[in-house]
């Protein structure tokens, strides 16, 4: 289990299920949400206990992302298709044990910064 929250302390979380090995989002609309790449693990649906208003955007016909009204704060991500929700690793409080498994969407990432050529990557 690990607990997160927004910045200001208004949205917490508790992921309470098995922890989905984080990726490193490199598309477009992550870009945008979070000023740079976004990471992010995941839980089942009904292991993530979310405490105080999340404002969600449907940032595409699939998808949604769920952030502080407040601060401001990127932290949530959910596709309407699937059985998890994605929480941002960077809302994680303390130390996670978790381990990137690899970069995602390299085919949008900016041209501002590099990949390590031996970190796994996937363009689409």
């Amino acid at each position: 289990m690990v607990t997160g929250s927004c910045l200001c302390g208004a949205v917490t979380y508790e992921a309470k299920g098995t922890l989905g090995a984080p990726a490193a989002c490199h598309c477009t609309q992550c870009r945008k949400q979070s000023g740079h790449a976004w990471a992010s693990s995941y839980v089942e649906d009904g292991t993530l206990e979310i405490k105080g208003e999340v404002r969600w955007f449907q940032s595409s016909a699939k998808a949604r992302r769920g952030f502080c009204p407040i601060c401001g704060s990127a932290l949530f991500w959910a596709h309407d298709d699937d059985d998890f929700t994605c929480f941002s690793t960077g809302s994680i409080d303390g130390p996670t044990g978790l381990r990137l498994r690899g970069h995602i969407h390299t085919a949008s990432k900016g041209d501002y910064y590099s990949i390590a050529a031996d970190e796994p990557q996937r363009e689409t």
